[in-house]
């Protein structure tokens, strides 16, 4: 007769020591393997045993997802950050999962997975499905927690100073009018800085509508009226206007908010503008701005017009016309005029003069290939004016004058420029106007004619009697050349501006 050996387990004891673990003993005999006893041995062990306890088990699994997510929470912020920096938008057209290019964010998410297995590990597919924070939600809470810590940091930066209001209004890519509001102040180094603080949706742009605005905004940042020192606004009337202005209702309630019109951008509405009352000058710009229009309105012109002018900078070269260097002659453009682009203007002048027989060039293709009558006969106008004498000479004339101010403009536009910088800056431009009236007329007419001599365009000697294309013959005064461009345009030009400056 066999006997089927059996293990028999019986509990003696149990026993808690100090630490708070439990101690069992027991009798083991021998029973089956798969009896009752055998099976409530194991439970017992397992339940014994904390490392396997399910609370134990929940708590390991929750911690190793807190770890995954503050990973893949850590690279959304860092996109996010470095695309806010930049200014890039972060959607694309199509984000789908087949699309080759699903935007900046994603893209530059993928990116940085590509090159971190720690995030790699826990994103995009790795990631819980409803945890993968792409968002578009989530993106627009975290920049506005960004936007929070910023201005966070602005307002402690400014602490309890005094400061000063930059404001301007335009509208955003959704045809919103948006306020733009600034502070100027000195921090606590002592140097003279300019935040940011935000933008404010206005529906109407009147000056009791802005003053609101603003109003509204300084108050959710906890900021006071009455803490305003300066204002600077631009030249239209409902900013800086006398009665109804906002700069007016923002001294109603803080006289010590002084108003400063951008000593720059006066200059460039100002004395461009008065330099416009002349009819001479106001038809060369008005020419410019032709000229801008019809060669670089066309890609293919636009084309056309860089490559004459490498044709002509290498033929230059190899005829030691100009000299190398680096940093000399680029590739350049024709820059278009502006009211409120400081410097356009003269930035406009020495482009055409730059490139001006390659513009030539290129108005005398389009005389002869352009598409439609109404395209050639204008370019062919563009040639005739640009070829005569006097539109030379008020090119030059005005890039003379607003090359002087602009180096003031320049001067004006540096960070630590104060007002008594500024009035004496102010006094070297009118001092050097001054000069090229009393002495530099010879030296425009000099390089004047050079300048038609290269270009083969006919001089005119200035004893003759002068016969402007624009004015009637039968009307006109009787006045020899040299008294029409050396008194009625360029000693009238000069004085107009230096009576704008002394004003």
């Amino acid at each position: 007769m066999s006997w089927v050996t059996k293990e028999v387990v019986i509990l003696l004891s149990v026993k808690v020591s100090k630490t708070g673990k439990v101690k069992i003993n027991f009798v083991n005999m021998r029973e089956e393997h798969n009896s009752a006893h055998k099976k409530a041995l194991s439970k017992c062990q397992d339940l014994i045993n904390q490392e396997q306890h399910i609370e134990t088990s929940l708590a390991r699994s929750s911690e190793q997802n807190r770890q995954n997510y503050s990973i893949r929470l850590n690279a959304v912020i860092d996109c996010i950050r470095w695309l806010l920096a930049q200014g890039l938008p972060f959607r694309g057209h199509d984000e789908s999962q087949n699309s080759i290019n699903q935007g900046n964010f994603l893209e530059l998410l993928k990116f940085l997975a590509h090159h971190n297995e720690e995030v790699r590990r826990v994103s995009f597919d790795n990631a819980p499905g409803n945890d993968k924070l792409i968002c578009h939600n989530i993106q627009k809470d975290i920049v506005r927690a960004c936007a929070l810590e910023t201005t966070n940091v602005i307002l402690k930066e400014l602490g309890d100073n005094f400061f000063s209001i930059l404001l301007d209004e335009s509208r955003d890519v959704s045809v919103k009018e948006q306020l733009a509001v600034v502070l100027r102040f000195v921090d606590s180094k002592g140097c003279v800085v300019e935040r940011l603080l935000g933008f404010k949706h206005v529906t109407s742009t009147t000056a009791q509508a802005l003053k609101c605005a603003l109003l509204d905004l300084l108050s959710a940042h906890g900021l006071s009226v009455s803490r305003i020192r300066g204002q600077g606004y631009d030249g239209t009337s409902n900013m800086q206007g006398e009665i109804n202005g906002l700069k007016t209702l923002i001294l109603k309630e803080n006289e010590c908010a002084y108003f400063v019109h951008c000593f720059s951008h006066q200059l460039q509405l100002a004395l461009v503008a008065v330099a416009k009352n002349h009819i001479n000058i106001a038809s060369l710009f008005h020419v410019l701005c032709n000229i801008v229009n019809v060669v670089g309105g066309s890609c293919k012109r636009h084309d056309a017009l860089r490559e004459k002018q490498a044709a002509r900078i290498i033929k230059a070269l190899e005829n030691e016309e100009i000299t190398k260097g680096r940093g000399l002659n680029q590739e350049s453009t024709l820059v278009r005029p502006s009211d409120t682009w400081w410097g356009s203007h003269y930035s406009t002048l020495l482009s055409l003069i730059q490139m001006f027989g390659s513009l030539i060039d290129v108005l005398d293709e389009i005389v002869e290939d352009g598409s439609h009558s109404d395209q050639r006969v204008e370019a062919l106008h563009l040639v005739k004016d640009m070829q005569s004498f006097e539109f030379v000479f008020n090119l030059h004339l005005m890039k003379s004058i607003l090359g002087i101010i602009n180096d003031l403009s320049l001067a004006l536009q540096r960070k630590d420029q104060d007002i008594r910088q500024a009035m004496l800056l102010l006094g070297i431009c009118k001092k050097r106007i001054q000069g090229m009236r009393d002495d530099g007329w010879s030296t425009l007419l000099e390089e004047v004619s050079n300048f038609c001599e290269k270009f083969h365009v006919d001089t005119l000697n200035m004893n003759y009697l002068y016969v402007g294309e624009r004015r009637s013959r039968r009307r006109a005064e009787k006045v020899t050349n040299l008294h029409h461009y050396q008194v009625e345009l360029f000693n009238t030009v000069i004085d107009i501006q230096l009576q704008e400056l002394n004003f």
